[in-house]
């Protein structure tokens, strides 16, 4: 997860000019549009992922009808990603993992199967499989490509969508600058309309002020946003949650902006609740939100724990001879034992003996206490980019990752899991308030969110809001993306120490 910007570092070359008081003197976007070369971009990368691999294979393997089976396949792998969306605007350059390229994959797939059977072909099941692979890889270089240009644009203020935020002082503060806290978004707060008095806690720009109680016009509240968001030229706005915007009040908004082409967006308040959660219902001509509860039981808890078991035993197998060479470096480069165990909070609340290999000297414990004025993190974890107590080994082990094999050991034993919150001493959790406390209601993993997101460069506040998302939103697939993108994150190196 990026870092967040305050917003006059984010916002203030977006923000229109030519206003009065707080609205003048700002600057006009350079770019409001992703680049044109996106959708040329992904189009060619997807019909050469295909094409190209399926024509050199069959054809190598003088199967028939290679160049027509290697335009089939690129047409239907063209047209599973249109019928999917994967070209609209909202979607080119999005970073949205690598389990929906993986969807679109196997439905490729499936359709291909039929295809072939229909055209009674014979080519071998498994030499089209690998005429097929490279596709959802090239795919997936390809969104990274255009992720990355789409996030340097996003830094200089382009690309964005601008949001007028319109709510009670308070609400309308923290949904503006929750927005422009965080830049793995398009969404660039530019001013806030408030509904009553008192102060508006954000950088943004109060554009406009409205009467406590609805006015009886019907175009009242409408007239005054508008004039706003022309001001501003807002293309959302967006609506805090709050006692004073009534429904029939919102009802009259929706009104006067649709009719002026303004679009109307709603937070319900909700944070870190992921979209797949959510769903819209009507009852007696409401529109309500249903969200469903965290996945607790069920086949996809089965699947963790038979994946975490399994996956940890193949695991220790194949790794005994790294077990050993580590083994032996850790015992002749320094005194002491080659593991090191100590006491963490699993699963509600029930402490358990992590393994991991041993990073630093045998009396580091007893030295944590002088080292506390020099704590580099500003929650309550310990961490030091410098730590003196940790070995010349350890240190390339901490920054690897491979300090943490021997967890492999808890997950087989099932007090941890592959991927999870990050296991907490018992001191931290004597600390924890409710919020806090919520991280134990899963098993604490190997990785996580918080590894393939900084780990120890994180805030303790990031930390814990990675952990509470992953709670709340857990599934099989995302454990999938997880360990997908873990690779990257221990080659990276990036928090590690």
């Amino acid at each position: 997860m990026p870092g967040g910007y305050m917003w006059h570092a984010r916002t203030a070359e977006t923000t229109a000019g030519g206003a009065s008081g707080e609205l003048s003197g700002l600057v006009r976007p350079q770019q409001r549009a992703k680049a044109h070369w996106y959708l040329p971009f992904a189009l060619t990368a997807d019909v050469g992922g295909v094409a190209l691999p399926t024509a050199l294979v069959l054809g190598l393997n003088e199967q028939p009808y290679a160049a027509t089976c290697a335009a089939v396949a690129a047409g239907a792998w063209l047209a599973v990603r249109a019928l999917r969306r994967r070209y609209a605007a909202r979607e080119l350059g999005e970073s949205r993992g690598s389990l929906p390229v993986l969807h679109d994959w196997l439905i490729l797939i499936g359709v291909l199967a039929v295809l072939r059977a229909a055209a009674d072909l014979h080519h071998p099941p498994l030499l089209c499989l690998l005429a097929l692979l490279p596709a959802p890889v090239l795919t997936l270089l390809c969104r990274k490509v255009t992720w990355h240009h789409l996030v340097a644009a996003r830094r200089e203020a382009q690309v964005v969508t601008r949001v007028l935020v319109l709510g009670e002082p308070a609400a309308a503060g923290e949904v503006a600058e929750h927005l422009s806290g965080r830049t793995d978004h398009p969404y660039v707060v530019v001013g806030v309309v408030a509904v009553g008095e008192g102060q508006v806690r954000t950088g943004a720009p109060v554009a406009a002020r409205l009467a406590k109680a609805a006015p009886r016009e019907v175009d009242g509240d409408a007239r005054e946003v508008l004039d706003a968001a022309r001001q501003l030229r807002a293309d959302v706005v967006l609506v805090a949650p709050g006692t004073r915007m009534t429904g029939p009040r919102l009802r009259r908004l929706a009104w006067g902006l649709h009719d002026s082409g303004t679009e109307l967006a709603l937070a319900p308040g909700l944070v870190e609740c992921a979209v797949k959660r959510i769903e819209t219902v009507s009852a007696a001509g409401m529109a309500l939100l249903r969200v469903a509860p965290p996945v607790r039981n069920g086949v996809q808890q089965v699947l963790k724990s038979v994946t975490d078991r399994a996956g940890a035993a193949l695991g220790l197998l194949l790794l005994s001879p790294l077990f050993f060479g580590i083994g032996a470096a850790v015992r002749l480069t320094s005194p002491g034992p080659v593991f090191y165990r100590q006491v963490r909070i699993g699963q509600g609340r029930e402490p358990f003996m992590m393994w991991k290999f041993r990073t630093m000297f045998t009396d580091a414990d007893a030295r944590k206490a002088e080292l506390t004025q020099s704590n580099e993190h500003d929650g309550l974890m310990f961490k030091m980019r410098r730590d003196p107590r940790v070995t010349r080994v350890g240190r390339l082990l901490r920054r690897t990752s491979m300090d943490e094999l021997p967890q492999l050991i808890n997950v087989l034993c099932g007090a941890m899991s592959l991927v999870g919150p990050r296991p907490p001493l018992p001191e931290e959790v004597a600390r924890y308030d409710d919020v806090e406390l919520r991280r134990l209601s899963v098993r604490p993993g190997m990785t996580g969110l918080w590894q393939i997101s900084g780990r120890s460069d994180l805030s303790w506040d990031e930390t814990v809001e990675l952990d509470l998302h992953y709670v709340d939103n857990w599934s099989f697939t995302s454990d999938v993306d997880v360990m997908a993108r873990t690779f990257r994150a221990v080659v990276d190196g990036r928090g590690a120490y």
